[in-house]
């Protein structure tokens, strides 16, 4: 049976209807709001949301908010996220490859080792019961007293919401392989580190993804709440919580700095979706 392999034409086309449906999406969000802003003023509606200029400014308000001085006489708001967006997101990759790291490990590890589960399983599953909020302010304060750098204090906040689905899918996709292959693989005498790596990883894989994809959006809230107690000033964490205090005065700067945000967290899963791709689609021809 053979694999056909996707033509670079193919691929391309795939790519460009990915671009067309996102923006044929955000067209459709933009004029769902501000149908419901025209809908709601025109009756004075005040439920479920007040349609005013503050709790709902104009689409074109926002955008144009992104051109706007951040501060009095300062640079536009659009340079002056882009450099928080890439303090952020180097918090976010790092905890994301940390937290991936540890991840496939505590998965190989069970996977080798049923005792090893069953004693430390219930440990990584009571880690993701305990709310990141309470757990953030501990890392940074304990960072502050071994000298570790604030943004490496958050890199860390970033890693412990990034590795629990890692583990998960990982230790999954590990025992995805049928027990005819392992079969198979044994009867060659394969080497336990053998079956691992020719076998259970590359079945791994879609599942590791999967999971990585999940991750790389968790790493970006990891940061942005790490940043909070961790005071990174020019992060995006302390940007939104600056521009929420002004909401009321300001409400469009708040929307902006949102809109980044989530620009910022769908181009890392696009990065992630890339390598996939190239991994998969490489791993099944």
């Amino acid at each position: 049976m053979t694999t056909r392999i996707a033509a670079p034409e193919d691929l391309r086309a795939r790519r460009w209807r990915s671009i067309r449906s996102f923006l044929a999406v955000s067209v459709v969000l933009a004029l769902l709001w501000e149908g419901y802003k025209a809908f709601g003023t025109a009756l004075d509606l005040t439920r479920p949301v007040r349609p005013d200029n503050i709790t709902m400014p104009h689409v074109w308000d926002i955008l144009l908010e992104l051109f706007e001085p951040a501060q009095r006489g300062g640079e536009p708001l659009i340079v002056f996220l882009a450099k928080a967006s890439l303090l952020t997101l180097r918090e976010a990759v790092v905890g994301f490859l940390v937290g991936g790291a540890i991840g496939f490990g505590l998965g190989v590890l069970f996977v080798r080792s049923r005792l090893a589960e069953r004693a430390f399983m219930p440990y990584v599953v009571a880690s993701q019961t305990v709310p990141i909020l309470a757990i953030a302010p501990m890392v940074v304060i304990w960072g502050r007293g071994l000298d570790v750098p604030t943004w490496l204090a958050v890199s860390i906040i970033a890693a412990y919401l990034t590795f629990f689905p890692v583990a998960i899918n990982t230790l999954r996709g590990l025992r995805s392989p049928a027990p005819t292959s392992l079969e198979l693989m044994r009867s060659y005498a394969a080497t336990p580190s053998e079956v691992l790596w020719k076998l259970r990883v590359p079945a791994a894989m879609p599942y590791i993804f999967t999971a990585l994809k999940i991750s790389a959006t968790a790493s970006i809230v990891g940061a942005l709440i790490g940043e909070l107690p961790g005071g990174v000033r020019d992060g995006l964490g302390q940007t939104l919580l600056r521009f929420s205090s002004r909401f009321a005065v300001a409400s469009p700067k708040l929307y902006a700095t949102l809109l980044i945000t989530c620009l910022v967290g769908i181009g890392f899963v696009g990065v992630v979706t890339l390598a996939e791709r190239r991994v998969v689609g490489r791993a099944s021809t």
